[in-house]
């Protein structure tokens, strides 16, 4: 009998195969191909399964699914030979069970070559099928050609008569921008996947769960569309294309909100989603662009075809039953697939590999540079929030290629031990089924990078504590000792010009550690004084700038600081050329050359 839940689908349509497969829909979710007698087999078992139930006719059910399939396919069947199939061919894959009717073991899938491995649902395929008919209506064709066509003027307006890279460098240096963006990068991909669900719902099949995982490494949202098989040619191009048709609608939204409120957030986020769109169109990953090519010449998975392909063009070996299989066009379509795009993956990877230690150092680099932005920032709470999210993601590329990596030697170790061990085998779990054996590596794999996590979580949030405390301890040790920092070796001479007089008075210079004395070296002195001054304070001895450079700090201020907010001198003031030595009150704890100024006195 079938098993519980287990749908026949019927003819794959639009197939690349010489003979098309049928299709079956396991109750996991699994869809499987199957020839066309084991499908005969299984639609004769489907009929009569529910009359011999009812009927109590049990044990003569495989009498009667011999004698249909001798009727349809003209070769005498008796009760065995349906046995034998049940028991080898169907039971084995989970569609039906045993001839005795007791369950077989089957097996899962295996992961898909550069598939999505760890991927979790968050929304159901109830709440996913009540999302798709909202937007259905938007894949009418005369809506389509308009949409599109909006788009395609919408994007020549917008980058033609915008600097899209100058918003970009804007947004990043603004904390709040970033979150912004990546807000609104965000929201377009998950309206990506609803357009996939949209796609499938109007062409009258019911699209699956959707939920996020991680694809490789970068994380990724995603919607089971594997009913879509269900469909022709036609209608699964166009669920593939279904979600870059809506980043296109996003598109145009963002820009009908730019084109009332300009903002460089948004110019850049129209960036980002173009760029995902490109991404996306890439054949060379399992991205949309991928499934297009493979929906359109009927085959589910081109990379199983990379083998015979290479084996036949390059070692010029016969072509194998796989091959063979397919219709002349697929053939020539895959194979010039194959040829194109595995150079480019070899290519892009050796790049990879070889820029890897120089990828490390600059994310190091920029790391300790956002933490260091965050720890000075005047709003430290999102100034830390976006420098986290930034390296985040410069830390994911390279989680990435360590994965790739890990992969990669497992393949490796897999087809050593194919072609030169001994078979062994296979494990198996508590419950019987098969299991893949790499659990400890998997295990050590992952405790690694969350140890090297948990270490770059510690260094982050002892890097924002430190700073404080140590500059607290500075000042202390200073207010403590009395001692006049002195200039590195090998300081310039200060470049000390008279300043340009401003025309008219401005607020304060921003310096307030204590008292602060600006003299004009073209004869104008302005001097403030802390009321917590006492009047028998000594003097110490008076500097020149006469044939010396004076202390210098690495302390800069710029010529509209300076000019900023100059008060009237006081009466007792006096004029101070450039080679004379300016009276300073309180003792100078560092005098700081300014450019266009004077000479900066800043005491304790």
């Amino acid at each position: 009998m079938l098993t519980e839940g287990t749908e026949l689908v019927g003819e794959f349509a639009g197939s690349g195969y010489r003979h098309p497969p049928h299709l079956v829909h396991r109750f996991d979710g699994q869809v499987i191909h199957l020839p066309e007698l084991l499908y005969e087999t299984a639609k004769s078992l489907e009929r009569h399964q529910d009359a011999a139930t009812r009927s109590g006719g049990g044990p003569h059910l495989l009498d009667r699914v011999a004698q249909e399939l001798t009727r349809n396919t003209g070769r005498a069947f008796t009760a065995d030979h349906v046995a034998f199939v049940l028991d080898n061919k169907l039971a084995p894959l989970g569609i039906t069970t045993r001839s005795d009717g007791t369950l077989a073991d089957f097996a899962k899938a295996d992961h898909l070559f550069l598939g999505l491995r760890y991927r979790a649902a968050l929304i159901s395929e109830n709440v996913s099928w009540i999302i798709a008919g909202i937007f259905a209506w938007l894949f009418q064709p005369l809506l389509v050609l308009l949409a599109v066509s909006t788009f395609l003027a919408t994007e020549i307006w917008l980058f033609s008569t915008e600097n899209a890279g100058r918003a970009m460098a804007q947004v990043m240096a603004d904390p709040a921008g970033i979150l912004i963006m990546l807000g609104l990068t965000l929201a377009s991909a998950a309206f990506h996947e609803v357009g996939h669900a949209a796609a499938c719902r109007y062409g009258k099949v019911r699209p699956g769960v959707m939920g996020c995982g991680l694809y490789l490494v970068w994380p990724a949202f995603y919607t089971d569309v594997t009913s879509s098989y269900r469909l022709g040619r036609g209608g699964r191009l166009r669920t593939d294309l279904g979600g870059v048709y809506f980043n296109s609608l996003f598109v145009l939204g963002l820009a009908a909100l730019y084109s009332h409120s300009p903002s460089p957030v948004l110019l850049a986020a129209i960036l980002l989603v173009n760029l995902e769109m490109v991404q996306q169109l890439l054949p060379t990953l399992r991205f949309d662009g991928y499934y297009i090519i493979s929906d359109l010449v009927g085959i589910p998975d081109l990379f199983k075809y990379i083998g015979p392909i290479l084996r036949r063009t390059i070692l010029r070996r016969p072509a194998e039953e796989r091959l063979q299989a397919l219709k002349r066009w697929p053939q020539v379509v895959v194979t010039i697939w194959v040829l194109t795009v595995l150079p480019v993956l070899v290519l892009q990877l050796g790049m990879v590999l070889f820029q890897t230690p120089q990828m490390a150092t600059t994310a190091w680099g920029t790391a300790t540079n956002l933490i260091t932005s965050a720890t000075t920032s005047t709003t430290p709470v999102l100034s830390t929030a976006a420098a986290s999210v930034q390296i985040f993601f410069l830390l994911l590329p390279l989680v990435g290629i360590l994965l790739i990596l890990w992969q990669l030697v497992n393949l490796a170790v897999r087809l050593l031990r194919k072609r030169f061990g001994k078979p062994a085998a296979e494990p198996r779990d508590r419950r019987g089924h098969r299991s893949h054996g790499h659990g400890t590596l998997s295990l050590l794999l992952w405790g690694a990078l969350a140890t090297v996590g948990a270490l770059a979580l510690a260094y982050l949030l002892w890097t924002l504590v430190h700073p404080a405390a140590r500059l607290s301890k500075d000042r202390a040790a200073l207010h403590a000792t009395g001692a006049e920092p002195t200039a590195p070796p090998g300081t310039p001479p200060a470049d000390v010009r008279s300043p340009a007089r401003p025309e008219g008075p401005s607020g304060p210079t921003g310096i307030a550690h204590g008292p602060v004395s600006l003299r004009d070296l073209s004869g104008t002195t302005a001097e403030t004084r802390t009321a917590s001054e006492s009047s028998d304070r000594r003097h110490r001895a008076r500097t020149s700038t006469e044939g010396g450079t004076p202390a210098h700090t690495g302390t800069r201020a710029d010529a509209r600081n300076a000019h900023h907010g100059r008060p009237e001198p006081h009466a007792g003031d006096h004029a101070s050329g450039p080679g004379r030595s300016p009276d300073v009150v309180c003792p100078p704890l560092v005098r700081v050359p300014v450019v266009e100024v004077g000479v900066l006195t800043i005491c304790p």
